[in-house]
């Protein structure tokens, strides 16, 4: 450390080129095996040292000091992606909901989600099967149309909106 204390001497007062002189011996010493060490001695010589000195001693520590990796990043949690409904895929039971039942055979189910699809089971008269098939809007507005006094709408099923409540009466002017 004798060596380190020399040079810093030279750097502390030396002239410009006895301190670049001395700054490359630091930095090679700094680097060297004992760089380690070296590094400490002249940390701890920095303290009382004059400012200019200090920021050369900071250069010679930071340029030879080892390299330390950035500590890893956690993983990030990627959130699962809501999972989006497949337009071709068959529905089931599930995807339908009862909007009209009416014992005698007819059964109206509309889809729960996506875009509104009307779907209607009857039994085939000459199989004695039902049968399920999708209808289109001509067929849906005729349906509501001859439907729309029934009692066999499910309450909330959303098939058939509900009549308008009647005005309340006025009392009469006195």
């Amino acid at each position: 450390m004798e060596e380190v204390d020399r040079l810093l001497a030279l750097l502390r007062s030396g002239s410009s080129a006895g301190r670049e002189a001395a700054k490359q011996a630091l930095l090679a010493l700094a680097a060297g095996e004992t760089g380690k060490r070296v590094r400490e001695h002249l940390e701890s010589c920095k303290r009382g040292e004059l400012l200019e000195v200090q920021w050369e001693i900071e250069e010679i520590v930071e340029a030879t000091a080892p390299k330390v990796d950035p500590p890893p990043k956690p993983a990030v949690k990627e959130e699962p992606k809501p999972e989006v409904p497949d337009p071709n895929k068959p529905l089931t039971s599930k995807d339908l909901t009862l909007i009209y039942d009416d014992p005698r055979g007819l059964v109206l189910h509309k889809t729960k989600l996506g875009p509104e699809r009307w779907f209607a089971t009857q039994f085939d008269p000459r199989s004695g099967q039902p049968q399920t098939f999708e209808l289109v809007a001509e067929e849906i507005v005729q349906l509501k149309q001859q439907l729309a006094g029934s009692p066999h709408w499910v309450i909330g099923g959303g098939g058939l909106a509900a009549p308008a409540a009647p005005a309340p009466a006025r009392p009469p002017a006195r």
